[in-house]
């Protein structure tokens, strides 16, 4: 029987967590869940000048916060660290001295120590791109170690997938020139290479390589504008897999059961935001009460709305959940739902002292609403046909006078909705109160 699969996403702590980086890690997560393997996170702190505390905690929450947890690694632990390569020095220099011995290194003048390349052709099975067939290589020999005694990422990466029993690899395209160096030291080691699947490049919107500075290039910025983490794992499934299903909407259970790193496209990824957007508003419609308002609430707050009813809360949002499209754009569609004191658009009030007939008219709603059978829908619908009959005007045109008194601004959820939400009390209150400022 063929051990577990065994998968890693090795970040360098020097920034945020880049989309692309995610991307990696989430085909390897995919690949353990879907296969019963380990997903392990490893850390290539060793370039101290530019690592920092900030960069390791973002890819901590950002791993997080979209769901990929990690079985072995920071703050998990496991049987094959340490999980950071700062304190892995002794690990490399006993694999260091096994090429020595085995003759395969060589000192210059200046210290720096090189790896011989056998000068071999090598073949690299890859999983995504099909066979990658390498020539005897005409390349100088590979520097390993510094003259200061530091390791080169090379052969610090080979070291570690062999001491942490990788079984696969899979990273980004750009890699894929590289390999071969990797797979001669891991045979002049006498270890066995992992097999290698190297997954296309992102590209922006312009088509060139996607860089920290492009829009949605950070997790950290989906967190900060109130998308959905579903939805963000969601997209990132998209970009370079297309999952074999009739929707391109899928949750993480279906994405693990459908993945294959066979199905993964050749052809590079174009990120698109839109596209992005548009599966956090699907998936945002599937929340409602107390799920809706944990997400939206600190934007509201943020705000200065406050929830107290929960109950209220959650119809509230649901309301106008399907006319948003994350967390941060609830606000301006929900706050005269929390406040009294909301203000009242121009564009209203020039509509409302265009109309001679609104103060009568607003008048008319009040009594009728008042004595409404019941404060359901069907009993606003009956109350306000009433009025519109004894005023010898269209229901349809009452309407807007009902929005501009419970919300002051022209959009917003069916008026009906709205009116049931808010309660007799508090919309016969907002009708007077547009009724004195007229």
């Amino acid at each position: 029987m063929s051990s577990p699969f065994r998968v890693r996403f090795a970040p360098s702590p020097t920034g945020y967590l880049h989309v692309g980086g995610a991307r990696t890690a989430l085909f390897n997560w995919l690949l353990a869940r879907r296969t019963g393997g380990k997903f392990i996170l490893r850390i290539e702190d060793t370039d101290q000048a530019r690592n920092t505390p900030e960069a390791m905690k973002a890819i901590f929450d950002g791993l997080r916060w979209l769901g990929l947890d990690w079985d072995e690694g920071p703050e998990v632990g496991g049987d094959h660290g340490p999980y950071f390569q700062s304190q892995r020095q002794s690990i490399y220099d006993a694999y260091f001295q096994k090429l020595v011995e085995a003759g395969r290194t060589y000192t210059e003048e200046n210290g720096a120590v090189r790896f011989k390349f056998s000068r071999q052709p090598i073949l690299i099975p890859d999983l995504v791109c099909g066979d990658v067939q390498f020539a005897a290589t005409e390349e100088p020999d590979m520097t390993i170690r510094r003259p200061d005694g530091s390791y080169i990422f090379h052969f610090v990466n080979v070291v570690d997938d062999i001491e942490m029993r990788m079984t696969h690899v899979i990273r980004g395209e750009d890699h894929l020139s590289n390999t071969w160096k990797h797979i001669d030291l891991y045979h002049a080691l006498g270890a066995e290479p992992p097999r290698f699947g190297h997954i296309p490049l992102l590209l922006n919107p312009s088509g060139s390589k996607m860089s920290k500075r492009d829009e949605g290039a950070s997790i950290e910025s989906y967190i900060q504008a109130g998308f959905l983490p579903q939805a963000v794992f969601n997209y990132l499934c998209l970009l370079g897999w297309t999952p074999k299903t009739e929707t391109e909407k899928i949750t993480q259970e279906q994405a693990v059961a459908l993945f294959d790193v066979s199905d993964i496209h050749h052809s590079n990824a174009r990120f698109d935001m839109t596209k992005c957007t548009w599966l956090n508003q699907q998936h945002l419609r599937d929340l409602s009460g107390a799920a809706l308002i944990a997400h939206v609430r600190p934007w509201l707050e943020k705000d200065g709305l406050i929830i107290g009813d929960e109950g209220y809360a959650a119809l509230a949002l649901e309301s106008v959940k399907e006319k948003v499209s994350m967390a941060s754009e609830f606000t301006p569609w929900v706050h005269y739902f929390f406040r009294e004191d909301f203000p009242i658009e121009d564009e209203v009030m020039a509509k409302l002292k265009a109309n001679a007939q609104s103060p009568a008219l607003l008048a008319a709603l009040s009594a009728g609403l008042k004595q409404a059978a019941s404060w359901d829908e069907a009993g606003i619908t009956a109350a306000v046909t009433d009025v519109a009959t004894e005023q010898k005007v269209k229901a349809g045109a009452l309407m807007p006078l009902l929005r501009f008194s419970m919300s002051g601004q022209t959009r917003g959820p069916d008026v009906k909705i709205m009116i049931g939400i808010l309660g007799k009390e508090r919309a016969l209150a907002r009708i007077e109160r547009l009724s004195n400022l007229l």
